[in-house]
């Protein structure tokens, strides 16, 4: 249930098609940020170096494929707001991935922006540890039996669930995920270790019913528009409408 104490409510845009113009054209559809999927989706190094700063409408922040150092600092040094990262088990990785995201003496983040490289001036270390954003996601059954370990590690920001991946590890389907209210269930347990631990709880939602659910279970961030889903979705609606149109009249000899 959604708490007077919780902060607003962000609203994520999602990109999975691996190119600037796919990003900048979804950092302007109104959301909060937009998430650039370099995990599932088809971005690899190259295209999230150029993505990154074509979606300058709004922070991005970038899902790397791995808890790897050297993936997240490539993500922030092209200038990504912050990092989400996948298949975090317990505490210790998620400290591991925040101290990724954070130059000493808070982190072990390695220094080289590229905005230098776009002749743009660069972030001092300092306001970027205090800007940059560090979500975790929770997706086995480990990981909700350490959320709070993972909800209070030093640096973490938001602890971010992967409804599919979690369904699947425990056995269960998204809907029936999303409709268990049972005392200690996986949803209310995120929330509650964040309402502890002082951080955000946020979810990939994928549409409006979901989105719903999770904020009205508490949760503070909901990814709800993916360019994919959007493209096809509009382009069917679209091409269905313009098959009512009828057939201009043909004249007989």
């Amino acid at each position: 249930m959604s708490d007077a104490t919780d902060p607003p409510l962000q609203i994520a845009a999602w990109s999975m098609l691996g190119t600037p113009a796919a990003a900048s054209l979804m950092s302007r559809i109104g959301a909060d940020l937009l998430v650039v999927d370099a995990q599932h989706g088809l971005f690899d190094d190259a295209s999230v170096i150029a993505s990154v700063p074509a979606a300058s409408a709004v922070p991005v922040h970038v899902r790397v494929a791995s808890n790897s150092a050297s993936l997240i600092g490539r993500a922030l040094d092209a200038g990504a707001a912050g990092v989400i990262v996948p298949m975090v088990q317990d505490g210790s990785e998620a400290a591991a991935a925040a101290a990724a995201t954070r130059y000493p003496p808070l982190g072990e983040r390695s220094w080289g922006p590229l905005a230098a490289y776009r002749g743009e001036p660069t972030t001092a270390p300092d306001d970027a540890n205090a800007q940059v954003s560090c979500a975790v996601m929770v997706e086995t059954a480990r990981a909700i039996a350490a959320v709070d370990d993972i909800a209070r590690a030093p640096g973490v920001d938001m602890v971010f669930v992967g409804p599919f991946d979690l369904a699947i590890a425990l056995g269960t389907s998204v809907a029936e995920l999303l409709a268990d209210h049972s005392p200690g269930n996986p949803l209310d347990a995120v929330v509650e270790a964040c309402r502890r631990a002082g951080t955000r709880a946020g979810a990939f939602a994928g549409g409006l019913d979901a989105a719903r659910a999770l904020a009205d279970r508490g949760f503070t961030t909901v990814a709800v528009a993916v360019d994919t889903q959007l493209i096809s979705a509009a382009g069917s609606a679209l091409i269905a409408e313009a098959r009512s149109i009828p057939s201009p009249r043909q004249e007989h000899a």
